[in-house]
């Protein structure tokens, strides 16, 4: 027990280590409040002394005279400096702690904690998918709210990931990177690091995230506890889940009877895919991503590849049981634009019952499309790959009982992609949109319609 009180006593005394440049400023301060005391005191005309009145009476008479006017601003000159002693004793002890631990922050540690404070009383957002569509959501949904969890597919077979996953028998880790960097609040950096990929010797086709990510599943024996390390050193703003720890295998029935076995397989399978299915079909969940979708204002699916970044985490035992029994809303957000092979000619009504055939209906409570022209340059550019525009129809999708919103989602630029600030914020809109008039006051006072929405409106 003595121990135990003598450790904690240095930890303490620590802090009146010579420089640390600590010890002056906070001196500054406790001056600063005595003089504050002191002023008060003075205004009051020793009142506040109780006992000591008296004395400290004789005291003002002869700083001041007998009247009690000129002791007023006396007591309020001593509180003034008393003040000043107090905000510049605490501002210099903080920017001497803030300067070690966050250098790069110390220019705008209010603006950060701020901001911060306020992201974290966001809504509780799961976005369910993989690829870069995922990874493009997440940047933005960022912006308004730390309250963000990921569930990732594990099916991937293909590069980096597929070596890794057939070599040493872990998680693939590409998907499960991507959104980790896009997490990240110094996002910069962390993509320079995780994503920089060796082109020479043994390591040749790999990224570095996913070897890093490969050696702490290693370490911990545990995909998920890596994960977790990494989350703790990048300060990621939301969680990311694999959606399942199983080795799983995507298969493919096609319309023709065949089976296709492999995401990359799949992918590049001529002909129409009658239904896709997870090999060992029993594969769980974990617990984590099962309370996440239990506590969620808002879930999201998509935008990624129908069948081998959305359906393959729908498939996974457990997971879309629960997104039917949790009351939050399910959007699904439809790709612009089809992918070759696996959904060619598809409308936004042919994605959605994709979605109705492998989860059954009245999943999906509302489906956000884009509706906005695309150059014809740039479409050209796509045909020749044998990808073409989704197109939409209001009443297809209503038919199949779900709500269709249309915006404007496309990125500027040669590449065909969601905006993922405009995406963000029309998920948001939508979760404003359906949410009880309490919890919209709520949202308000959150920032989040105050501060972003109001850019385009």
């Amino acid at each position: 027990m003595k121990k135990e009180s003598g450790r904690t006593l240095l930890k303490y005394v620590k802090w009146l280590y010579p420089n640390l440049r600590i010890k002056r400023w906070f001196l500054l301060a406790v001056l600063g409040i005595f003089l504050f005391a002191t002023g008060f005191s003075v205004m009051n005309y020793g009142v506040a002394l109780g006992y000591l009145e008296l004395q400290f009476r004789e005291i003002i008479y002869r700083l001041t005279g007998s009247a009690q006017s000129t002791a007023i601003p006396m007591g309020l000159l001593i509180s003034l400096l008393g003040a000043v002693a107090i905000a510049v004793g605490f501002k210099k002890m903080l920017n001497s702690i803030i300067s070690v631990l966050l250098p790069s922050d110390e220019g705008r540690i209010v603006d950060v904690m701020y901001t911060r404070q306020h992201l974290r009383r966001g809504p509780k957002i799961v976005v369910i998918g993989g690829g870069t569509g995922l990874s493009a959501l997440l940047r933005g949904l960022k912006e308004y709210t730390f309250n963000l969890t990921a569930i990732v597919t594990v099916a991937d077979d293909g590069g980096s990931s597929g070596k890794l996953r057939h070599e040493m028998g872990i998680i693939p880790p590409g998907d499960v990177r991507n959104c980790l960097v896009a997490l990240a609040d110094t996002e910069n950096i962390m993509e320079s690091l995780f994503s920089y990929r060796f082109e020479t010797g043994t390591l040749q086709g790999h990224s570095l995230g996913n070897l890093l990510l490969a050696g702490l599943a290693d370490t911990f024996g545990d995909f998920q506890k890596g994960v977790e390390h990494v989350s703790k050193v990048f300060a990621l703003r939301g969680h990311v889940y694999p959606s399942t720890l199983e080795q799983v295998v995507l298969v493919a029935e096609m319309a023709d009877g065949k089976s296709i076995k492999g995401e990359t397989a799949v992918r590049v399978a001529p002909g129409q895919i009658k239904r896709v299915f997870l090999e060992p079909p029993d594969c769980n969940p974990i617990p984590e991503a099962l309370q996440a979708l239990e506590e969620a204002d808002l879930i999201v699916l998509g935008p990624g590849s129908l069948y081998t970044s959305v359906l393959p985490n729908l498939l996974v035992d457990g997971l879309r049981e629960k997104i039917r029994e949790v009351h939050a809303p399910c959007v699904y957000v439809c790709n612009i634009m089809t992918e070759p092979g696996e959904t060619d000619g598809y409308t936004v009504a042919d994605h959605l019952q994709a979605i109705v055939d492998h989860c059954g209906a009245d999943f999906v409570d509302v489906v956000l499309a884009n509706n906005q022209d695309i150059p014809e340059q740039l479409l050209e550019k796509y045909a020749r790959e044998g990808s073409t525009k989704v197109e939409g129809e209001e009443a297809s999708v209503e038919w199949l009982g779900v709500k269709y919103v249309a915006k404007d989602l496309v990125q500027d630029g040669n590449v065909i992609r969601h905006d993922s600030k405009r995406l963000a914020r029309e998920l948001i809109r939508l979760l404003f949109r359906m949410k009880p008039m309490g919890e919209r006051i709520a949202l308000v006072d959150s920032f989040l319609l105050n501060q972003k929405l109001r850019e385009d409106t």
